[in-house]
C-alpha cells in the first residue's frame, strides 16, 4: 500500500511540473520555464526561463547528435534589458568563444579559443551596433601575436602588421576606409625587407620595389596610364 501511495504521490508530482512548463501569462506572453524538442523528436533543443516574455536567466541550447541534446551554447540574460553572456562550446564541451550579445549582435569583447587549449586564438571589440570596432588581435598557439588590426565602425583603419611566430614582422599594410590605401613593406621570416609600395583604393599604385638579400633587384611601375598612352599607334 505504501509504494502504491510513493506511485501515486510521484505521478502527480511529475503531473504539476509539467503543467507548469510551456506556459502563458493572461497576456499570451511566455512565462515560466520552457522547453522545446527538436521538430518531431524527444531531443531537447533548448530550455530556460521567462518573465511575463522576458528570457532571464540562463538559457541552455543543444545540437541533435545521433538523436541526443548535446550542449552548444548557453545565454545568460537579465531583467533590464536585452544583453547577454554568450559562450558556445564544441561537441565535446570545450568552450569556443564567449562575449556579449544585444539580442542578435556582438558587442562588447569577443574572445575566441585555440582548438587544442584553452589559450585566446582572437580577441575582438564590437561596437553598440554589432560592428567591429577598435583593435584586433590574433594569436598563435603558443600565446605570441599573429595579426594586429584596427577597425572603425566595422572597417578596416590604419596599421595593420603580420607577425611571424617568432615575432618578427612580415607585413606592414594601411588600411583606408576598409581599403588598403598607403605605404605597404613585406619581409621575410629573418625581417628582411623584399618587397614596398603604395596601395590607392585597394590597387597598386606608382612605383613598386623588389628586394634579394638586401639588395634593389626590380622595380615595377604600377602608375596609372592614361588612355593615349594605352592605346597602341600603326606603324
Amino acid at each position: 500500500m505504501k509504494q502504491l501511495h510513493l506511485i501515486i504521490i510521484l505521478f502527480l508530482s511529475f503531473s504539476v511540473l509539467a503543467q507548469n512548463i510551456n506556459q502563458f501569462d493572461e497576456n499570451g506572453k511566455r512565462h515560466g520555464v520552457w522547453k522545446k524538442n527538436f521538430e518531431d523528436t524527444k531531443v531537447l533543443r533548448y530550455e530556460g526561463e521567462f518573465n511575463h516574455g522576458k528570457e532571464i536567466g540562463t538559457f541552455k541550447f543543444y545540437k541533435n547528435i545521433r538523436g541526443k541534446a548535446v550542449l552548444t551554447a548557453t545565454k545568460e540574460f537579465n531583467e533590464n534589458n536585452n544583453k547577454a553572456l554568450v559562450k558556445f562550446f564544441t561537441s565535446k564541451g570545450k568552450i569556443i568563444s564567449e562575449g556579449e550579445m544585444d539580442g542578435k549582435k556582438y558587442i562588447g569583447t569577443w574572445k575566441y579559443y585555440h582548438n587544442t587549449s584553452d589559450k585566446i586564438m582572437t580577441l575582438e571589440n564590437y561596437n553598440e551596433n554589432g560592428n567591429l570596432d577598435g583593435e584586433r588581435f590574433v594569436y598563435y598557439s603558443n600565446g605570441k601575436i599573429a595579426e594586429k588590426k584596427n577597425y572603425v565602425n566595422g572597417k578596416l583603419e590604419g596599421e595593420a602588421i603580420w607577425y611571424s611566430i617568432n615575432n618578427v614582422i612580415l607585413k606592414r599594410f594601411v588600411y583606408e576606409n576598409d581599403e588598403l590605401h598607403g605605404a605597404s613593406k613585406i619581409y621575410n621570416t629573418k625581417g628582411e625587407l623584399i618587397i614596398e609600395g603604395t596601395y590607392k583604393h585597394d590597387k597598386k599604385h606608382g612605383i613598386w620595389k623588389y628586394y634579394e638579400n638586401g639588395k634593389l633587384v626590380e622595380e615595377k611601375d604600377f602608375t596609372p596610364k592614361s588612355k593615349y598612352e594605352k592605346k597602341k599607334l600603326p606603324k
